[in-house]
């Protein structure tokens, strides 16, 4: 008995109608999707009348000192370190309340007599509540 042996033949998968498939699918999906999903909340804002303008005095006062000797009072530059420009900064800025508290903070490498010059001013105006600010050696821990 003979058989015939035939040559075997790979099957073929044609891949592309697949591609296709996949390519839509994911075309589809890109689309429907939302990639940012944005909340609203609904503020309602208060609203002043722009008739009641108010100029408010300080609450505190600071003298800060530079290395240079600048003095600077609420952050506010001075023209010039002598007494009397130290002086008015501090009567205008005040309104003349001697009694709210002064903080005088220098720098580390600031000559002491410009804290003594701000201090004497301040003494002379007559405020009572005047303290140096400080900071804490982190080494001394």
């Amino acid at each position: 008995m003979r058989l015939n042996l035939r040559a075997k033949t790979e099957p073929e998968v044609n891949l592309t109608s697949l591609i296709d498939v996949v390519l839509l699918l994911l075309i589809f999906f890109m689309v429907s999707t939302s990639f940012l999903k944005e909340s609203k909340i609904s503020i309602t804002l208060p609203e002043t009348d722009g008739d009641a303008v108010v100029d408010e005095v300080a609450e505190q006062l600071e003298i800060m000192i530079t290395e240079e000797g600048t003095y600077l009072v609420n952050g506010r530059e001075l023209v010039n370190n002598s007494p009397d420009t130290i002086r008015n900064a501090l009567q205008r800025i005040s309104t003349g309340d001697t009694s709210l508290p002064l903080t005088i903070s220098a720098d580390a490498n600031a000559r002491h007599q410009y804290v003594v010059t701000a201090m004497d001013v301040a003494g002379r105006l007559g405020f009572i509540r005047i303290s140096i600010a400080t900071l804490n050696d982190p080494t001394d821990e």
